[in-house]
């Protein structure tokens, strides 16, 4: 229980949807995935720094369309938003795994590109963009339900005190 005071408001209060939690996570992922391609630009080999770009790059591509894809989802058909999260889940962690494989097989990974830098990149990035994206709708105001627009009468004229229970008949106490 809060003692801070219940607003009226909640339409008028701007709620930062999906389509922001989107954003940031990729902006962040994005922003770190340079950082580390600096990073291995000066540290390690040019294979090592084509494995950060294309680990990096494959998250932002397949998670990114994910998210697009569930936002849009969810504005047309809010039941189905779960059912497509979890299959669209599904599909870019196989999507990966496709394109690991796939340069694996050419032999990319053999020379041009490193695989443990694309796979620990891969790994980093996802991590940071799950992360990114659970503190956004742990932060997102989203209202659960529709605040009343006027205030109950009781609650006007005595604002510290608890309403009382409803009669039986569902008249106010007041008006009988």
């Amino acid at each position: 229980m809060t003692t801070a005071r219940v607003s009226t408001r909640s339409s008028t209060r701007p709620v930062r949807g999906a389509g922001g939690q989107v954003r940031a996570a990729f902006l962040v992922t994005l922003a770190a995935g340079l950082v580390a391609l600096v990073a291995t630009a000066l540290l390690g080999s040019p294979a090592e720094v084509a494995g950060v770009a294309v680990g990096v790059g494959m998250v932002l591509v397949f998670f990114g369309f994910g998210g697009v894809v569930v936002n849009a989802v969810a504005t047309v058909s809010p039941a189905a938003s779960l059912l497509v999260a979890l299959l669209t889940y599904t599909l870019q962690v196989v999507l990966v795994a496709l394109v690991l494989a796939a340069l694996r097989s050419s032999g990319a990974l053999d020379g041009a590109v490193s695989g443990t830098a694309a796979g620990i990149a891969v790994i980093g990035a996802t991590a940071l963009w799950l992360g990114v994206q659970i503190r956004s709708a742990m932060r997102a105001r989203v209202p659960v339900y529709d605040l009343p627009e006027a205030p109950a009468p009781h609650a006007a004229e005595h604002p510290d005190e608890p309403a009382p229970p409803p009669s039986p008949d569902g008249q106010e106490a007041s008006a009988r």
